[in-house]
């Protein structure tokens, strides 16, 4: 088998019985090592304290009065956060469980970094034993923030924080500046000939995909989204992507992100989409149930459609919650 995202930490958890991930204090650790938690120099001694003393036992309770004796009222709310968090985590039987219930309670408070490493790290559970660099990348959407370029009928995907180090950081090459051309075509695109570089490269982010002229990329996110409702809802559906949402007869659509919300309630109100609203539709995809059973009976075997956009500034952030408490079942489903 091999390997792919060691930076999710999946090394640092152990498997439940139900498939899912155990928090051990090896994850803990993992958080705590973050550098917005890690004291800076000029810390006072009682946030010293706490550092030191969570290193020595993740799970500790930290009392209140502890936290009141930071001097720097920032360091004070970051551990708040940080504690509120990981007592989530040690309060839910897996890390998909803790996952679920900070989506269905309404994400209060849980910042979105913590919620993309939470993602990766289920995923990275999900796709165990993947041999599929398309569907990986691809699942790369549900945590990581992506740039779009446009060009020639290729809709190019490449990771935001690779492309702003790129722009901030290393000159663009002198073709690249000559054409004009955006810095994701500084970035390899995923091809069935380079697709075996993935793997050396998973933990560094630097492939785009092209989701608009490759076929096997619109697969590969499709894969994603069922490994991913399978693994958290105990549901398993089929998805497809499709050229055009054409249904005169759609019962229920799922905004991947928060743009493809917006324009997928334009459409269900009846409204007329102007051409620039439309091109920043970049996937549309059918979602359909193995067991009708477990769906809404508004919906039956009607399927449910699945919409993906850009922003105006072409950006792209999924919103891999939306499945979560979008999808139209009969009942709640148990995560692992």
């Amino acid at each position: 088998m091999t390997e792919f995202w060691v930076s999710s930490g999946h090394h640092l958890t152990q498997r439940t019985e139900g498939g899912g991930l155990a928090v051990t204090d090896e994850l803990i650790l993992a958080y705590l090592a973050r550098p917005e938690l890690v004291p800076p120099e000029d810390a006072c001694a009682a946030e010293r304290a706490i550092h030191a003393g969570l290193l020595a036992a993740p799970r500790r309770p930290v009392p209140r009065a502890e936290l009141d004796r930071l001097a720097d009222a920032d360091a004070r709310e970051n551990w708040e956060v940080m504690l509120a968090f990981r007592e989530r985590l040690l309060a839910a039987r897996s890390v998909e469980a803790a996952y679920l219930a900070l989506v269905r309670g309404g994400l209060q408070g849980v910042p979105g970094l913590f919620l993309n490493q939470l993602v990766h790290l289920i995923l990275r559970n999900a796709l165990d034993g993947c041999e599929d660099p398309f569907v990986l990348r691809a699942a790369e959407l549900f945590f990581r923030t992506q740039r779009v370029s446009l060009h020639e009928g290729a809709v190019l995907l490449a990771d935001a924080e690779v492309i702003e180090a790129r722009e901030g950081g290393a000159p663009l090459s002198p073709l690249v500046s000559m054409l004009g051309k955006e810095a994701a075509s500084e970035l390899d695109v995923l091809v069935e000939d380079n697709a075996w570089t993935y793997w050396s490269r998973s933990d560094a982010f630097t492939m785009a995909l092209n989701l608009g002229s490759s076929a096997r990329s619109r697969e590969g996110l499709a894969r994603a989204i069922e490994v991913f409702v399978r693994h958290l809802l105990n549901a398993e559906v089929t998805v497809t992507p499709l050229d055009r949402l054409e249904d005169p007869d759609w019962r229920w659509f799922v905004g991947l992100d928060a743009e493809g919300t917006r324009i997928g309630n334009r459409l269900w109100n009846g409204e007329a989409l102007d051409a620039a609203t439309r091109e920043r539709v970049i996937a549309v995809f059918s979602l359909t149930f193995a067991d009708p059973a477990q769906v809404d009976p508004r919906v039956g075997e009607r399927p449910v459609y699945l919409l993906l956009a850009m922003s105006a500034d072409k950006t792209l952030q999924l919103k891999p919650q939306n499945l979560v408490v979008g999808l139209p079942l009969a009942s709640d489903r148990a995560a692992a």
